[in-house]
């Protein structure tokens, strides 16, 4: 008897450790994992990949979006009909000239800006949330052509996981909530 009340007390700890890692965002294993670096792989092409292949929605969260081939395949994704939503960097967005958000709000994209950090450094791009196909694609690679072909950097694409797809989908709606929008 004393060995099954402590194996029900250790299976109850594991039960409650368990219970506290989901709540702390730990998400069983499964899906696909894909992972390119630049250079070497062609990263850029790998992210408008995972944006072309979505079916209802794309929320991106960036540092800094000057690739015109990335934000091309968000205007074209969002012209056949699939909800494509922006948060960035407000302070990134006002340095640079090249940045492709005025291009991508003139063109119907709703874009807002985070300004509540001192560097909303989120490189995310989530494609799908709700669906059991639901991708998530992150890594250190901004979406810039200089993450592309100057500087060394990293992806990884995660697919078949709505429930990970779902955990960031809700982050990026509460820093939505926080953001201002976009006015150019």
């Amino acid at each position: 008897m004393k060995r099954i009340a402590a194996l029900t007390a250790c299976i109850g700890w594991l039960f409650v450790a368990g219970a506290a890692h989901a709540e702390a965002g730990v998400l069983a294993a499964r899906g696909t994992v894909e992972a390119a670096f630049a250079p070497g792989d062609d990263v850029e092409q790998l992210v408008c990949d995972v944006i072309a292949a979505a079916r209802q929605q794309v929320l991106v969260q960036a540092y800094l979006l000057t690739s015109k081939k990335i934000a091309s395949t968000l205007v074209s994704t969002r012209r056949r009909g699939v909800d494509v939503r922006i948060l960035a960097d407000a302070d990134q967005d006002e340095r640079t000239e090249s940045s492709q958000l005025r291009a991508l709000a003139a063109a119907g994209v709703p874009v807002w800006l985070e300004t509540k950090y001192q560097n909303a450094h989120n490189k995310i791009v989530i494609v799908d949330a709700g669906r059991p196909d639901a991708t998530v694609l992150t890594g250190s690679f901004n979406f810039t052509w200089t993450a592309q072909h100057r500087n060394a950097e990293n992806v990884i694409v995660l697919r078949h996981h709505p429930a990970l797809a779902a955990r960031y989908a809700d982050n990026w709606e509460k820093h939505r909530e926080e953001a201002v929008p976009y006015k150019k």
